[in-house]
């Protein structure tokens, strides 16, 4: 099981958040009841006004070295389980950077 996988023209990317941390970053893997698989982030902004998925966005854009416009939150703006559609071919090389941001790989 992972936390990303193909859906149209790209994938999809599930992201469990925690805004207010005292640092950003990527984390290890969480599991919900319904046995999807997340992957943790952090960042320092607040949740307000779609100020901290924007900085997700940011973030995971630059980790993934693609433009944060072919990132699309579709779903999860208010909650902390998330999925963003990335709109890249899921390539071997994308699949290494997606798994490399799993704390501990």
């Amino acid at each position: 099981m992972s936390f990303y996988e193909p859906f149209k023209s790209g994938f999809i990317v599930r992201i469990k958040l925690t805004p207010n941390a005292s640092a950003c970053g990527f984390g290890d893997l969480f599991q919900n009841a319904d046995e999807q698989v997340y992957l943790k982030a952090c960042i320092t902004t607040a949740p307000e006004k779609g100020k901290a998925n924007k900085d997700l966005i940011k973030m995971l854009a630059k980790e993934l070295q693609i433009a944060k416009q072919n990132i699309e939150l579709v779903s999860g703006a208010t909650v902390h389980l998330k999925k963003l559609y990335i709109n890249e071919p899921l390539t071997p090389e994308m699949a290494q950077k997606l798994n490399n941001l799993i704390k501990g790989n």
